[in-house]
Order: structure tokens, then sequence, then C-alpha cells
């Protein structure tokens, strides 16, 4: 079981560990924990940094009035509209509308609190921020 990779790039803090097959000492496959291997690592900051493109282009668009600030949760969260109706029961055509800062100054508190449950934030007052931590 020497033989599983444990190339710690740190990438979750070291809260996270992928299992990996091995061949343990009685010559049986087992499961061992692996911190990771280089490659995947480097393919996971890779991945990393394309997203952190996306979420810093989206508060862009935010910030310059494009769009409102739940295009900005949704990239942030990873999301895409479909999965965020399936959170909130709202249709895409609605997200997408919502995703216009004129329409989104006038949504409803029900509405927000769909959109509050589906980003996991903690009140109506976050949706407005867009200083989330991209690291």
């Amino acid at each position: 079981m020497t033989e599983v990779p444990q190339d710690d790039a740190n990438l979750f803090e070291g809260k996270t560990r992928d299992v990996q097959y091995a061949i343990g000492e009685d010559g049986k496959y087992t499961t061992v924990k692996s911190v990771g291997w280089d490659p995947k690592n480097i393919a996971m900051l890779q991945a990393w940094d394309v997203e952190k493109q996306k979420i810093r282009a989206a508060r862009k668009l935010v910030k310059d009035g494009k769009k409102s600030p739940l295009f900005f949760h949704m990239i942030r969260c990873l999301m895409n509209t479909k999965l965020v109706a399936s959170y909130t029961g709202l249709s895409r055509w609605k997200i997408k509308r919502h995703f216009k800062p004129q329409v989104f100054k006038k949504l409803k508190e029900d509405t927000l609190d769909k959109y509050v449950y589906a980003f996991g934030l903690k009140n109506r007052e976050d949706l407005p921020k867009l200083d989330f931590n991209e690291d």
C-alpha cells in the first residue's frame, strides 16, 4: 500500500481525501485514503483557475450594471439555471429574467428568499454582496 500517491498540494486544506484502490499485504484489493497525486492536483488547480475567471467576469457584469447579483451568485456557486430552478422551484426563463438588474430590484421577498436558500446565503442582505472570496 506504499504505492498510493500522497502528493499533497493542500488544495482543500486537508478537508478532502480521495479513495484509491491498492493491493494490501494479503494480495487483495483494499481502499486507502490519498491526499492526491500531482497530475490530478495540477488539473484541479487549472480547473479552479477557470472557475475563478468566470466569477471575476460575473462580478464585473454586475458592477457594470449588465447583470443582477443573482447571476454572480449562480456562477460563484458553480451552478447553472437548471440547477437554480431545481432549488428555487422557479422556471429557467424566470431566473434568466431575474438576471436583469431592473427586474431584480422589483423581486418580492419570498422570491428573494428562494435565492437565498439556493445560494446558501444567510439572509436577503447578502444577495447584493459581491465580496465573496474566490480562493
